[in-house]
């Protein structure tokens, strides 16, 4: 294996499949009879469910195959002998990612810095929110910014309406920063496992809402962070990153919000980046999360 160049083009490829032997031996070799240089190659076996998951990327430049035809290629050779689920990704796509935002910024800031800085190979065409307050942001950083006020009665309405916007500008995923509203099970059904959601608690405790509120009144020694795709389920989609910190008696729920601001924006960069670069393989409601 090699290092990445600067200026080609990877492939990755994710995927699962039952486990069986031989399975890296396949890929890797259809990696090397065709040209392609590994550059990263990472496994894991659920032994519980008898699951092989895998995430490889090789480097483009001496690749026989064009790269239009690979997904095609490998579907027909090896995805559906081994019975793998796959997806295939190209490093001269620029995702692009959404973000929904409500009234507080921490996270806001600290995706808008990390995206300002070319930290990540992303575009982020539209900041979409239901209040005006961070709309200053937004145009200091020149992405538009667009409002729909939601209430119970106009939320599919307005849902239509942000999923018509969406796709104008050809939004890959979402990533809910701090984003005060439950989206609908119709909404998620046209990005599942691409709405990145921050719960500020240690998840599965203290879901739904003012969890510093319920981890004070508890009286915990801990509170938390938990990034996850969204799913129907409250707060119990398949979790990417979690993160937490110690705290001690002498403690206010206003000390608790402080100190766990400063988390939440850490742990939904964290996910959000591990996102982008391709190294997230759901299955069922967990996550492999590779390094």
């Amino acid at each position: 294996m090699s290092l990445e160049t600067n200026h080609s083009i990877h492939a990755v490829l994710l995927m699962h499949c039952p486990d069986q032997p031989g399975i890296i031996a396949v890929v890797t070799d259809f990696i090397n009879v065709n040209g392609g240089n590994i550059v990263y190659l990472d496994q894991h076996v659920d032994r519980a469910n008898g699951i092989f998951f895998m995430r490889v990327e090789w480097d483009l430049t001496r690749f026989n195959i064009p790269q239009e035809k690979i997904e095609d290629y490998f579907n027909t050779l090896y995805a559906q002998k081994y019975d793998m689920y796959f997806r295939l990704y190209f490093s001269d796509y620029r995702p692009k990612m959404a973000i929904f935002v409500s009234k507080m910024s921490h996270c806001l800031y600290d995706i808008l810095a990390r995206y300002t800085a070319g930290e990540w190979n992303v575009e982020i065409p539209v900041i979409i929110s239901n209040h005006p307050n961070l709309e200053p942001v937004a145009r200091r950083f020149g992405i538009p910014y667009e409002i729909f006020s939601i209430t119970k009665d106009t939320k599919a309405e307005q849902e239509a309406k942000e999923l018509c916007l969406l796709k104008k500008y050809g939004i890959d995923f979402i990533v809910l920063a701090r984003y005060m509203q439950v989206v609908s099970p119709d909404f998620i059904r046209h990005y599942p496992n691409k709405i990145i959601n921050i719960h500020h608690s240690f998840l599965p405790a203290f879901i739904g809402a003012k969890p510093y509120h319920a981890a004070f009144e508890r009286g915990v020694k801990l509170i938390g962070a938990t990034s996850h795709y969204v799913t129907t389920d409250l707060d119990a989609g398949p979790i990417i990153e979690q993160d937490i910190v110690r705290i001690s008696h002498k403690d206010t729920v206003e000390n608790l919000i402080h100190k766990g601001q400063d988390l939440e924006k850490i742990v939904l960069s964290r996910a959000v980046e591990k996102h982008i670069e391709r190294k997230v393989l759901t299955y069922k409601n967990k996550t492999v999360v590779f390094n």
